[in-house]
Formats: structure tokens, C-alpha cells, sequence
């Protein structure tokens, strides 16, 4: 951490804040707006910490931000990300060598790789300088930050969480927020889908009770690579090796059989007991939405050892643009390489970042035959994390750059017809809140792979379109049409609904020779004319078993709030706003400069 800030005080990379500001809501706001800037604004280093509540002025800063431009991650790779890629893509081809130099080559290669695999370390490491076992154990006493106004408590949200199978033959490292309890013990959010979730059957089978280690800080790359979609069993600290080229030097955890990189912050020991669950959240989470309470097990603390001179790492999560845009946008391009292994056929993809990641992915491909998109859309659903993903464009090789929205758009639109759809069901990232039942619902699946011939429709305005729509739907309030010069229109409608959406759109059939794609969503905390949430929002509100609606040539999608009208039987969650308090305080201390603009158009 400290060679992280050294890193970006030279790179003009970070803000010093040395106001005094409180754990609770106020350092996560603030960080949250400077996310929101452009290209990221700066990694943010809050000196003056504080938890009013229970008295305590704490010894340690908050690094925030730290990976939230493209620039940074890059800096704190110390490489480029395409060159991580590349090297992943010559280690999946490598071929056994012809002739002498080509076999020096490829043993100065495998040499190299030598320094990938985590070193194991004799005694005791910077993490262990300070000590804390039994009833000095106190997780108040680290900056444990609370982000929003109705989540369950302070929640770590950049740990490391380090596991190991029931007979320690595979480890894992992951990322998953930890709930504060007490002084000792956390929530441990392990969603059913994910690897320590397996490991924790296998102890609960064996009635025993689970070793979990949970670091904070150290070299950034840690905490990515928790993040890093690796296949079942392999550890995630070979990518630290691999992007540094040195090894990751472990030292043994002093309560449990678990290593933790020696050069972390803080680290947080203990024992899950098997038999034990207890209600998690809610937590404000990165869908922008509340996640709901749930029982998940629980973690008692056995020990708590940190640095002398510690940093304690944290981010922020809410309604898009987050830091984890740009996370995912080195994760991305760095396990492109592994998918192709999967999915031999893909060119590229892409996950646009205000439609949650797991909501959409653009994908190009090479399409050899008829319904070679479809048939590629079961490999997609099928590969590890991708499996989560709920809807999914298929392109092929002649199709736009996919982070060009605008053209990536005009292409699908110029080639769709309700014949390009493909709805299935499958499992859902334990967040989502849309569907009717937890973790399976509807996937949509288009193929722009193949162009269809369609007429474009009769064009009105969007003032003489709400007049019409009016007369059908009352409840409509306001309306506006974009990408009006391609063959597929959409018109994005705003209704105070009073009825299931479908039978609103039923009721629109009979101007099908002006509306070719309508979507509805509720006219409270939505904007027409904001295209960049409505993604976001209607992305994270529609099941495509239930919210998908044909009529010809004529699609419909729900993407309003779902209730009883809607058969919906589950609680739906609110979504994550700022405390308008906090902001008007920070405004006053002189610290919150977001302009209103950016304030508005992400709807904070």
C-alpha cells in the first residue's frame, strides 16, 4: 500500500484528503461521486478517519479508487493489460519446438514460469507485526466502512478471502463482502455458485468447521486477482506471478492452516461452523439495487493481525460507473484468451458497465453456419462465469469496434426481426431481483449474425407518437424514440402503471406501423432522454421468460418495477441513492465538487 501511494503521488494520480470524515456514509459518498467523474477522477487517500458514533479517531488511512481509471490499472499492473493477454495466448499455443534455438527459446519460456507459482515462507510476515487473539479481537477497531443509509452494518468490501478444500489439496482466493456483526465475527456472502460456497459443503458434509483467512491491502494485484474467473482449483494467486513475474511469498495464518501474501495490511482469522447461518445485508450492492437479507454463514474471528503502517483498502459500489468498470475492463481483455478455449469461435466481447456486467455482454464471432449463434449462445451460457450472463447480442467478424455503442447498435438494429430472439432459462448471479424465483430465470439471446430483411417503419414524432400513445394509454406520461434511422426504432415509454405491461402492450398493436421496439419502464427515478441508466435499469429489471412480449414485427419489453400486477411474489429491493444529508455536509466541508449535471445523469 505504501508503494501504491508513492505510485500515484508521482503519477498525479491521487487526491489527499486530511478533512476529518466518518466511516459511516461519508468517505464512501464522496468516493462514489469521484468515481463518477471523467476517466475515474483520482484514487482518493482520506487521512483523518473517524467513527463519530463510537468515539474512535483512527491511526490508519482509507485508500479508495485505486483502480478507477484505465490508467491506473495499467500503473498498478506495471504493464499493459494486452500484454498480459498476449501472454496467456502464447502459453495456451505453445508447440513443441523445431530445431536448437527454438528449444532455448521455449526452456528460457518455461524457466520463467518458475516464478508464477506463491512461495511458501518460514516464520512470520509484515502482516503479524501487531497481534490481536481472544478478547483483544475487535473489528471496530479497523476503519470498517458503512456505504449506505439502509445496509445492515459496516461491510468489508475489498477482502481477500482465502479458503482451501477439506483435505488442503485446492485453495482458493476470492472476493466477497463480509458483514460486521460484532467485534468477532463477519458475515461471509458466498454465493451458492462460487468456490468457497464448495468448500464449505465439503466441511459441512464432514462436520467440521471451515478455515477461512481474509487479508486487506498489500499489492493491489491481490485484490484483482480475487477478483479473476479462474477455472475450479486453480489458484488465483498464479496470476499475481504471472503479471509480476515474481511469486507471491505466503506466510501461515497463526490460528488456522491457511497462507495470506506476507506483505498484506490486515488479515482476519478464524473458523466458520458449518451448522451455523445468520442473516446478511441488506447491502447496497453494484446491481445499484439492495440485495436483500438472506441467511449466510458466519465467520468467528480467532485472531486479527496487521502492519504497523497500514492502509486499509476499501471501494464503493452502487449505480454504475463504478470502479469495477474498470476491473472488468482488464479482466476482460486478459481472459479473452481462456474463453476462446472454450468458445474457439469468439473474436471479442465486451460487457458494458451500466448494464451490471453479468446483464449484458456484446459478443463477436465467427459464424460458419445457420444458427451458429444460437448454438454458440449454449457454449456462453455454459462457461463458468459467463453461465450468469442474462442477456447477450451475437455479432459477426464484420460488425463494429464493441465499445462503440452507437454503431454497435445501428448494426443489430439494421439486421434484427423477432426470428433473431432466443429465449431460454437458466441460473442468475445470486443478485439478481428481477426473476420469479432466486438464482434461475430468463435469458435472451439475439443473433445479429445474420441480416434480415426488414421495412423500417412509418416515423412520427415524438410529440404526434405520445399523442397516440395517449389516447390508447393514459398512463403513459412521456415518450421518446431512439436510433430512429435504423430499420428497428426504439421508443421508450414512461407509465404510471396500473396494469401488467403486457396488456399495455397489446393495447399498442394497433400502432405497430410506427413503433417497431417499445419499452416500458415506470415514470418514477427514470428519464427518457437518460439512455446510459436506462440500460441500466431496464438490463437489471426484465426476466426474458416474463418481460418479452412479440406481435409480428412488433417486441415489447417490461422494464418497470415488478409487483403483484406482475404475479411477482418476492420483495423487491430499493434502489441505492445517496443520504442527501451527507451530501449537503460534505458540500459544506468544501469536499464534494460533483457537478449537479453528472449528479443528475447518474442518478445518485
Amino acid at each position: 500500500m505504501q508503494k501504491t501511494i508513492k505510485l500515484l503521488t508521482k503519477e498525479e494520480e491521487l487526491t489527499i484528503i486530511n478533512e476529518p470524515l466518518d466511516i459511516y456514509l461519508e468517505i464512501p459518498h464522496l468516493a462514489y461521486a469521484e468515481v463518477k467523474k471523467k476517466d475515474g477522477g483520482k484514487a482518493l487517500l482520506f487521512t483523518n478517519v473517524v467513527d463519530t458514533k463510537n468515539g474512535i479517531k483512527f491511526e490508519e488511512s482509507v485508500l479508495m479508487n485505486v483502480f478507477g481509471s484505465y490508467r491506473r490499472c495499467e500503473l498498478l499492473f506495471g504493464r499493459t493489460i494486452e500484454s498480459v493477454a498476449d501472454e496467456i495466448t502464447k502459453l495456451l499455443h505453445m508447440k513443441p519446438p523445431l530445431g536448437f534455438l527454438n528449444k532455448l527459446s521455449m526452456a528460457s519460456e518455461l524457466f520463467s514460469l518458475k516464478n508464477i507459482f506463491p512461495k511458501k515462507l518460514k516464520g512470520e510476515g509484515a502482516c503479524q507485526e501487531i497481534q490481536y487473539f481472544d478478547d483483544a479481537i475487535d473489528l471496530y477497531k479497523i476503519p470498517i466502512l458503512t456505504t449506505w443509509e439502509q445496509d445492515g452494518g459496516p461491510f468489508i468490501t475489498m477482502g481477500q478471502v482465502y479458503t482451501q478444500s477439506l483435505d488442503g489439496e485446492l485453495v482458493n482466493l476470492g472476493m466477497y463482502r463480509l458483514q460486521v456483526y460484532d467485534k468477532n465475527h463477519l458475515g461471509m456472502h458466498w454465493q451458492i455458485h462460487k468456490d468457497s460456497s464448495h468448500f464449505f459443503d465439503q466441511y459441512q458434509k464432514a462436520g467440521k468447521k471451515m478455515p477461512v483467512s481474509i487479508a486487506i491491502g498489500g499489492n493491489p494485484l491481490y485484490t484483482w486477482c480475487a477478483t479473476a474467473p479462474l477455472p475450479y482449483g486453480v489458484n488465483e494467486l498464479l496470476m499475481y506471478g504471472l503479471i509480476t513475474k515474481t511469486p507471491a511469498k505466503l506466510v501461515k495464518s497463526l490460528t488456522n492452516p491457511l497462507y495470506i501474501p506476507q506483505d498484506v495490511d490486515y488479515v482476519i482469522e478464524g473458523w466458520v461452523d458449518t451448522n451455523e447461518l445468520k442473516i446478511e445485508g441488506p447491502f447496497g450492492d453494484h446491481t445499484g439495487y439492495y440485495t436483500l437479507e438472506e441467511p449466510y454463514p458466519v465467520l468467528q474471528v480467532s485472531a486479527i493481525t496487521t502492519k504497523k503502517k497500514r492502509v486499509y483498502l476499501a471501494t464503493v459500489v452502487g449505480k454504475p460507473p463504478l470502479e469495477d468498470k474498470y476491473m472488468g475492463w482488464a479482466t476482460g481483455k486478459i481472459f479473452l484468451p481462456l474463453l476462446k478455449t472454450t468458445a474457439p469461435d469468439l473474436i471479442d466481447y465486451h460487457m458494458p458497465e451500466n448494464a451490471g456486467f453479468h446483464n449484458l455482454i456484446l459478443a463477436k464471432m465467427q459464424p460458419y453456419y445457420k444458427g451458429h449463434a444460437k448454438q454458440f449462445m449454449h457454449v456462453f451460457w455454459g462457461a463458468g462465469q459467463m453461465s450468469f450472463v442474462k442477456h447477450a447480442i451475437f455479432l459477426d467478424e464484420h460488425a463494429p469496434r464493441l465499445d462503440n455503442y452507437e454503431a454497435v447498435a445501428t448494426y443489430v438494429l439494421n439486421r434484427f426481426t423477432p426470428k433473431s430472439m432466443f429465449i431460454s432459462e437458466g441460473i442468475l448471479d445470486a443478485l439478481d431481483h428481477s426473476s420469479p424465483e432466486t438464482l434461475v430465470g430468463g435469458k435472451l439471446g439475439i443473433d445479429a449474425t445474420a441480416a434480415h430483411k426488414v421495412e423500417a417503419p412509418q416515423l412520427l414524432g415524438d410529440e404526434e407518437l405520445l399523442a397516440k400513445v395517449q389516447e390508447l394509454i393514459p398512463e403513459v406520461v412521456n415518450l421518446h424514440q431512439y436510433m430512429i434511422r435504423t430499420k428497428n426504432p426504439i421508443t421508450v415509454l414512461s407509465i404510471n402503471k396500473t396494469i401488467n405491461a403486457k396488456e399495455y402492450f397489446n393495447l399498442l398493436i394497433n400502432l405497430s406501423t410506427y413503433i417497431r421496439i417499445v419499452i416500458f419502464v415506470d415514470e418514477a427515478k427514470n428519464d427518457v432522454y437518460n439512455p446510459y441508466m436506462l440500460v441500466w435499469r431496464v438490463t437489471n429489471n426484465m426476466d426474458a421468460l416474463r418481460d418479452v412480449f412479440v406481435s409480428g414485427l412488433m417486441v415489447g419489453i417490461d422494464g418497470t418495477n415488478k409487483c403483484r400486477l406482475d404475479g411477482f411474489n418476492r420483495e423487491w429491493p430499493d434502489d441505492v441513492d445517496c443520504t442527501k444529508e451527507v451530501v449537503e455536509t460534505l458540500k459544506q466541508k468544501g469536499l464534494w465538487n460533483l457537478s449537479d449535471t453528472l449528479y443528475k445523469e447518474y442518478q445518485l
